[in-house]
C-alpha cells in the first residue's frame, strides 16, 4: 500500500540521485509470439482459435469420373484471458525523515512522485517479468496472486496430454527419468536430444520450431557441452539466451517462465497464441496525484491469456 522504509536509518547525507535498479527479465515468450503475429486483440473474456485441417487422398487418375474422398475438419481451442490490474499508492511524506528527502520538492505537500521515470520503468519491467512466469506457470486454481489470473502453457499442455508427445518415455529417452534423479549436467544432453527425436517429422523442419527450457536447464546444458569439449557451438547466454541445437536447425530458447520447473517443451512458435484486449496494454499505465488522499498512485489494467492450436505438434519432457 505504501513505501517500506523501515530498513532505512533516519536521514544522514547520502547520494539520493543514484538509485540502483537491478536487471529484470522481460516477457520473452510474449515477444516471440508477437513476432509471429499470433496475437488475438479485442478479447474481453474468451475467444476461440479457429482451426481448419484437411487431408489429401490420392486416387487412380487413369480413368474418368469423380469420386469424393478426403475430409476437412474445423475445430476450436479457447483463449480465456485474465483480467489483471496493478495498483499502488505512495505517500511521499514517508520519505521526509530518510535520505530521499533530498529529492522531495520544496513545501509540505507533494503532488508528484520522485524518480518518476525510473519508478515507471521498473514497474513495467516487473509486470513483464511476472507475465512471463504466468505465461507458462499460470493456474487459475493457484493460491498465488500472480499466477491465478489465467492458465499458462504448462497447465494447458497437461490438459491436452492425450494428444501431446511425451519425450520422457521409452523409445525417446530410454528408461523414463524419475523426478528424484532431476536434470543434471550428466543427463541434460540426452534429455534435450530425446525432445529433438520426439518432434514429429512434419514439424521438425519448420523454421520456427524451437525447444523451450528454463534458464537453469539452459545453463546446465552449456556446462554439459563444455564438459564434453564441444566448444565449436556458439552459445549466447547473456543476450538472447538461445542457440541452435548442435547438428540441427532448431533453436534452444531459455525462458524465465520455465525456471525451477524441470519441464521442457518443443513447439512451433506459430502454434502458440496470445489473447489481449488491447495490443501491448500491459505496458500502459497512469501515474497521478490523488488530491483527496494526498497520494501518488500507480494504475495499470489489462487482459492477458494464452493457448495453442495443435497439441499433437507439442513435445514435452516432464520427469516421471
Amino acid at each position: 500500500m505504501s513505501f517500506v522504509v523501515s530498513s532505512l536509518s533516519d536521514y544522514t547525507i547520502q547520494n539520493a540521485q543514484e538509485l540502483v535498479v537491478s536487471s529484470v527479465l522481460g516477457s520473452k515468450t510474449a515477444t516471440l509470439i508477437k513476432a509471429q503475429g499470433n496475437v488475438m486483440v479485442g478479447v474481453k473474456s474468451a475467444e476461440t482459435i479457429n482451426i481448419m485441417d484437411t487431408d489429401s487422398v490420392f486416387q487412380d487418375g487413369a480413368s474418368c469420373g469423380f469420386t469424393a474422398s478426403g475430409t476437412t475438419t474445423f475445430t476450436q481451442r479457447t483463449i480465456t484471458v485474465g483480467k489483471i490490474k496493478v495498483n499502488e499508492a505512495l505517500c511521499l511524506k514517508d520519505l521526509q525523515a530518510k535520505y530521499l528527502q533530498q529529492a522531495l520538492p520544496a513545501g509540505s505537500r507533494y503532488d508528484s512522485t520522485i524518480f518518476a521515470a525510473e519508478f515507471a520503468q521498473r514497474k513495467a519491467d516487473k509486470i513483464a517479468a511476472a507475465l512471463e512466469v504466468a505465461t507458462w506457470q499460470g493456474d487459475t486454481g493457484s493460491g498465488t496472486a500472480n499466477l491465478n489470473k489465467f492458465d499458462g502453457f504448462i497447465k494447458l499442455i497437461a490438459a491436452a496430454s492425450a494428444s501431446v508427445i511425451h519425450a520422457n518415455a521409452s523409445g525417446f529417452y530410454g528408461t523414463p527419468l524419475a523426478a528424484s534423479a532431476g536434470i543434471t549436467t550428466s543427463n541434460v544432453i540426452a534429455v534435450i536430444d530425446s525432445i529433438y527425436r520426439a518432434i514429429p517429422a512434419e514439424v521438425v523442419a519448420k523454421d520456427d520450431t524451437a525447444i523451450f527450457v528454463g534458464m537453469d536447464t539452459f545453463r546446465l546444458y552449456t556446462i554439459a557441452l563444455k564438459n564434453a569439449n564441444l566448444f565449436a557451438y556458439n552459445i549466447d547466454t547473456k543476450a538472447d539466451a538461445e542457440f541452435i541445437l548442435p547438428g540441427t536447425t532448431i533453436k534452444v530458447i531459455a525462458l524465465q517462465g520455465l525456471n525451477g520447473t524441470n519441464k521442457l517443451y518443443s513447439s512451433r512458435i506459430s502454434n502458440l497464441f496470445l489473447g489481449v484486449d488491447l495490443l501491448n496494454e500491459e505496458e500502459k499505465f497512469e501515474l497521478f496525484y490523488a488530491k483527496e488522499a494526498d497520494q501518488v498512485r500507480f494504475v495499470s489494467e489489462f487482459k492477458y491469456g494464452v493457448n495453442f492450436a495443435f497439441p499433437a505438434e507439442i513435445v514435452d519432457f516432464i520427469l516421471a
